[in-house]
């Protein structure tokens, strides 16, 4: 009996050893075809170059639509279609922020009102600064210290945490709620320190949202300025000006961009993507049109390599990720009601810098699987697979039961650039870009093969 179970523990593991043999010759195949022969550079050249940034009910964003449609279609999917949603449509028109000087003259800031912000009506609103370093010291006010004034909210990007997206979280809610808390105790409107990891002037726009009907203005500065007011509100009364056209103008029809591949075995679905649409400033190169090439990438690997895929391998390039979402929730709708099996989901929306993990938003079982992997990935560089969190387009999915996922690549320069004109395709690495593109056809391999 001791002689038949030595045996089979030796099958066992011999079978285990040659298929990891194997997982690491395809692992191989694939990062040699994607860093050799991988159109994601171009392709993102030609989108940031072309087409420029983005933002969902643009012209521009239109334009993107039928360029993502021909390159899935280039890409050698079997079936690329577009998926009508309503997006809402905001502009920012022209604006700016001055200071009163010493003199009496006006001089500009460099600022950029925040997303979905209501603006001025082209007119000028000015009044007297207050600051605060924290939502509890705002909090401590009383509405006739608040009373017409502009309300500086000077909370500084955290430098403590490794993970910047964990000071990017910890920031993120003076951007969102600035102005509604602003509006309750009578301001006029709101300033925000950027959400920037960086020290230097370049501020930072991003999506802001109104709590209440009452919409006034916010905006946000950079570092450098932020400072400056910080220090001149040491010693004297500050009068700022700020004119903008921004505001909503009501919604239009869209469309998110999806291509496929047909599963050999069944319909099954595994979903890799990003979002196509941008902020309107820079080029939106990193965010996400790293994310939009990686995907099509992944497709374009599949076919360039004849690997016969099991499950139907769906590229979704959503569309209005950045200010409404509604991309991720038609699909999760429509995938729904048209009764799909998603298998898993992956999104790509953290930057095109160089991988090192992804993260995992499944049942324990799941995640301990794909983390029995992981010694697949380390040649590659990628070893975390600790962190819980999934792209935000995948929530509608998620909340369905679908596996999700993002890719996690090096984030100490993302919050430099993010949601700013420094956001462009000069700030794209090829290999890094490339290697990313390869750790998703990586695991979607896997995930295709053993699920």
């Amino acid at each position: 009996m001791k002689k038949i179970l030595g045996t089979s523990l030796l099958l066992l593991s011999m079978a285990v050893f040659g298929q990891a043999k194997e997982d690491s010759i395809q692992f191989a195949k694939i990062s040699t075809e994607i860093l050799n022969n991988g159109k994601g550079y171009t392709e993102l050249r030609d989108l940031t170059k072309n087409i420029g940034h983005r933002l969902s009910g643009s012209e521009s964003y239109e334009k993107a639509v039928k360029w993502a449609e021909q390159k899935l279609h280039d890409a050698g999917a079997d079936k690329v279609w577009l998926q009508e949603v309503m997006v809402p449509v905001w502009v920012r028109g022209k604006e700016s922020l001055q200071i009163k000087t010493a003199n009496g003259k006006w001089k500009n800031l460099k600022m950029l009102s925040l997303g979905n912000s209501e603006g001025t009506g082209g007119k000028d609103v000015s009044g007297e600064i207050i600051m605060v370093k924290s939502m509890e010291e705002y909090e401590k006010l009383s509405p006739e210290q608040v009373k017409d004034k502009i309300v500086f909210f000077n909370y500084p990007f955290s430098q403590s945490y490794i993970e910047t997206f964990r000071g990017y979280s910890d920031a993120a809610k003076y951007r969102t709620t600035a102005a509604s808390l602003t509006a309750k105790k009578g301001g006029k409107f709101a300033i925000i320190r950027s959400l920037s990891s960086a020290f230097d002037d370049v501020p930072h726009t991003g999506a802001m949202r109104y709590q209440d009907d009452k919409k006034i203005p916010a905006v946000a500065v950079g570092n450098t300025t932020a400072d400056e007011l910080a220090e001149l509100l040491k010693s004297q009364k500050i009068i700022v000006k700020l004119n903008s056209n921004c505001g909503m103008k009501g919604e239009k029809l869209s469309h998110s961009v999806i291509g496929e591949i047909t599963g050999k075995k069944d319909k099954s679905v595994i979903v890799v993507g990003g979002h196509l649409d941008s902020w309107d400033v820079g080029e939106g190169a990193h965010d996400d049109g790293t994310g939009i090439v990686q995907s099509i990438e992944v497709l374009r690997t599949f076919k360039n390599l004849g690997i016969k895929n099991n499950h139907t391998i769906r590229v979704v390039c959503f569309a209005n990720e950045e200010n409404g979402v509604k991309g991720g929730v038609q699909y999760g709708k429509t995938a729904k009601e048209n009764n799909e099996k998603h298998l898993f989901a992956i999104e790509t929306d953290a930057g095109g810098f160089t991988p090192r993990g992804i993260s995992l938003e499944m049942d324990n079982e799941k995640r301990k699987q794909i983390q029995s992997w992981a010694n697949l990935f380390l040649p590659y560089g990628v070893y975390d697979f600790k962190n819980t969190y999934s792209g935000t387009d995948l929530y509608p999915l998620h909340d369905m039961g679908v596996p999700t996922a993002e890719l996690v690549p090096d984030s100490q320069r993302y919050f430099d650039i993010h949601h700013t004109e420094e956001d462009t395709f000069e700030k794209v690495n090829r290999r890094e870009l490339l290697l990313g593109a390869s750790t998703l056809t990586q695991i979607i391999y896997l995930i295709d093969k053993n699920w």
